[in-house]
Formats: structure tokens, sequence, C-alpha cells
């Protein structure tokens, strides 16, 4: 079982310190992010906490779910792994593709290329 935790619907005053201090009441704090808004610097409502093991990650999340924060619930879970995704239009593995869609591309007839 992994002890990274996701907490979500945070309100916008959390700040690294406090997500810290509230988790570590159920024991050993390695790591308290908020996600923040690299254009803007404001909190984008969503954090991390990694606790020190899967007990203490167990605890925190039987206890703190649904909890009100600043009259918002959060919604805290386990984290899960973050999925692989490519950007559209971008290079990968499988070669260079415009779209993802098929009917549009090159050849496939006349003078425009595609079909519309």
């Amino acid at each position: 079982m992994s002890s990274k935790i996701y907490v979500g619907n945070l309100p916008y005053s959390v700040t690294d310190t406090s997500l810290k201090s509230n988790f570590a009441e159920f024991g050993g704090v390695t790591s308290a992010k908020v996600m923040m808004d690299r254009d803007t610097g404001e909190s984008k409502g969503f954090g991390f906490v990694e606790m020190a093991s899967p007990e203490a990650a167990q605890s925190a999340i039987s206890a703190l779910n649904g909890v009100s924060v600043d009259g918002r619930r959060i919604v805290v879970s386990l984290a899960r792994p973050r999925e692989e995704r490519a950007a559209p239009g971008a290079y990968s593995a499988t070669g260079y593709r415009a779209s993802n869609r098929p009917d549009v591309g090159y050849g496939n007839g006349g003078f425009g290329g595609g079909r519309y």
C-alpha cells in the first residue's frame, strides 16, 4: 500500500505548512505540497501529502475524508499514479500525427488531401 495521499477540494487559503501540520497528528509527514497555478501563483485547490508509513496514511484518510475545512468538504484518498499522456500533435514512439482523427490527414483523395 502506498503512503501518498491526494487531498482535494482544499480552500485556497491552505498552504504547505498548514497542510503538513493538519496531517502530522496522524503520524510522520514526509512531505506536503499544495499545487499552485504557475501563471497566477494561486492554489489550484488540491495537494498531496506523503506519510511516513502506510498505516499513518490510512488513519489520516479515514479521519479526514469529508471533513469541513473553511466551509469546504475536503476529499482525502490514496493518490493514483500519474497517467502517461502525449501532447496532441506531438512526436511519439509511434510517429508524428497531426490529429488522432482518421478522416483528416495526408492523401485519401483529390486536391484537398482528405475527406471533409
